[in-house]
């Protein structure tokens, strides 16, 4: 039940003659924005008029190359307010402020039983759509939540976090997910290629784990925003300092971690020259179906550093990623650098893909005026 209803009067409204806007995939590297059906909802479902939803690498990487059938309407880090509930609904109502998934995991099967949530074949089954095939829907001014998302996959946000925080419930799991299995302790060195806003959240719970940080990007205002958010130094990766830095703060051993939160295929073999013997590489923005990676075989084979993947979040750290965030243990509205609504996507899906200088994460903000 709602912890915060005293400080929603009541829901917004569904628009009368049941359309809304959104931003439709219409194939590789076209977004249309568009008059499209309000999302009908059943049985154990609700309806969200979203708030807020962040641009992911991996909605990038969908509408650059397409990877999926159009038309779908993406966008999975969505925060906003419930504004209809299906029939048996019991745990949410009109006017709960709320962020939700869109895949959760049985929690029976055998990968559920080895914490491999995301390889768990009901996960695979989005339950969050504005229209189509579901695929999120947070680029559009409502979204459904399906059955198993309004049960188990919805969080509720507290009063005085705002929408815009709240999209960073997901990711943020996803990045405690990662930080985990590259099983990052305290007293070691952790190498964080990337200091975009997952490479950033990144250097920020590695430091919570008691590890000292180097960062590496090419953005000079993203190697100072590292080193403020507690990386110990952050480097320009074409400098050729980078290996030098790493050797210095681990008398000539190499990094403990390498966390790759960079989409080039090439990440890896700098990683595993950038990496002691015996420690260990993620691979974090590796999920390009038709990527393939070349590495030399002894880094693994001789000097027994281990190649790692870490993809989606995990149900069991729902809970984890929301004190992280709604408590501010992790300043993630510091990273917000862009908001756009749905009807300049064109201009947010730019700078998204082609950072600036001065830019961080980008948020869809679809109840904006636009500018």
């Amino acid at each position: 039940m709602s912890m915060t209803s005293a400080t929603v009067e009541r829901a917004p409204a569904v628009p009368e003659g049941r359309t809304m806007q959104a931003a439709v995939y219409r194939g590789a590297g076209r977004v249309v924005v568009e008059q499209v059906p309000v999302p009908e909802i059943g049985e154990g479902e609700v309806l969200i008029r979203v708030a807020a939803c962040g641009i992911c690498g991996t909605d990038l990487k969908k509408i650059q190359n397409g990877f999926v059938a159009a038309p779908q309407i993406f966008g999975h880090e969505v925060a906003g307010t419930v504004v209809r509930v299906g029939a048996g609904v019991r745990r949410w109502k009109p006017g709960d402020r709320v962020v939700s998934f869109h895949h959760v995991p049985c929690g029976a099967c055998f990968y559920c039983e080895r914490r491999l949530y995301s390889q768990c074949p009901a996960y695979k089954k989005t339950g969050l759509t504005a229209g189509f095939d579901p695929n999120g829907g947070g680029f559009a001014e409502y979204a459904r939540a399906l059955p198993w998302i309004a049960e188990r996959g919805m969080v509720e946000i507290p009063a005085g976090v705002s929408f815009e925080e709240a999209t960073f419930i997901e990711p943020v799991n996803t990045c405690v997910k990662a930080v985990e299995k590259a099983r990052v302790a305290a007293g070691e060195t952790v190498l964080v290629m990337g200091q975009g806003p997952i490479g950033l959240i990144l250097t920020m719970l590695s430091r919570l784990a008691g590890a000292t940080v180097l960062g590496s990007d090419p953005l000079e205002e993203r190697r100072r925003v590292s080193r403020e958010l507690g990386a110990a130094d952050a480097l320009d990766p074409r400098s050729g300092d980078l290996a030098e830095a790493v050797r210095r703060v681990t008398d000539g051993r190499g990094a403990d971690v390498v966390l790759v939160a960079v989409p080039s295929p090439s990440a890896l073999t700098e990683g595993l020259s950038l990496a002691r013997p015996g420690g260990r590489v993620l691979l974090f923005a590796q999920n390009d179906p038709h990527m393939k990676i070349e590495f030399p075989a002894a880094a693994v084979g001789v000097e027994e550093k281990e190649i790692l993947g870490s993809y989606s979040a995990a149900v069991d750290r729902h809970e984890e990623a929301a004190r992280l965030v709604f408590s501010r243990v992790l300043p993630v509205g510091r990273l917000i650098t862009h908001k756009f609504p749905l009807q300049e996507f064109d201009r947010a899906f730019s700078l998204a893909a082609r950072p600036t200088r001065d830019s961080l994460k980008v948020l869809i903000m679809p109840v904006m005026e636009a500018s």
